[in-house]
């Protein structure tokens, strides 16, 4: 594994930064980087299951940024490390995006050994950004009425697995936690469609904002 990298810009540090903070608010653990042909993916874990009897959907949100140069890695860190990282890089040279030193890499990250198919994805139409905040709101203020401050970790996460598993209204191949992610990471923008694809048990959301990536269970009507 590289012991650093290089993104080709300071805007593009800036957005790595402003992706991470915002899935460390959701999920505040660990971030997968693959690095290849030039471009390196960030996955983020908003929702996943913490149990055989979890129903939660595997949900995660991916963002690409361009390598200054080209490199090979795929590696596990945590989150808070490598954005201390990056805000350092940062502060040094406000003008340029600088090598960034990889954390240890984490190990027993059970979202992280699932790997999102990076091609074969067929076009199932559009939504709106509306439709999706629409689902997510709704799901975080029926969380909210659920689940009482105190309210023992088994039931909390009962009832974020019921509420996010639901389907999304008019897309039923799309749960309300892909909707949730959507707007946690920032990927829903005014009036811009967001774009859904489907491979195997596999849904995707896309927008030129980011990804929302979501695994249904293989054993379900659509798997």
């Amino acid at each position: 594994m590289p012991a650093s990298f290089a993104l080709v810009d300071r805007p593009s540090l800036d957005d790595l930064i402003t992706y991470l903070s915002r899935a460390a608010r959701v999920e505040d653990g660990s971030v997968r980087l693959i690095a290849t042909a030039g471009v390196l993916a960030a996955y983020t874990a908003i929702l996943y299951p913490r149990g055989l009897l979890d129903d939660t959907p595997t949900v995660l949100g991916l963002r690409t940024f361009a390598l200054a140069e080209p490199q090979e890695f795929d590696a596990v860190v945590p989150s808070r490390s490598l954005l201390d990282r990056l805000a350092r890089s940062a502060s040094v040279d406000p003008g340029t995006s600088m090598a960034i030193a990889l954390p240890h890499e984490v190990g027993s990250v059970t979202w992280a050994g699932i790997s999102p198919p990076r091609g074969g994805w067929h076009a199932q139409g559009t939504t709106d950004a509306a439709t999706l905040e629409l689902a997510a709101h709704a799901g975080i203020a029926e969380i909210a009425d659920a689940v009482p401050t105190g309210t023992g970790e088994q039931l909390v996460q009962r009832a974020r697995a019921e509420v996010w598993s639901r389907p999304v209204d008019g897309l039923e191949q799309v749960p309300a936690g892909a909707a949730f992610a959507a707007l946690s990471l920032g990927f829903l923008g005014g009036d811009e469609p967001v774009s859904v694809f489907e491979t195997g048990t596999w849904t995707r959301l896309t927008s030129s904002r980011g990804h929302v990536l979501v695994r249904r269970k293989s054993w379900s009507l659509r798997g």
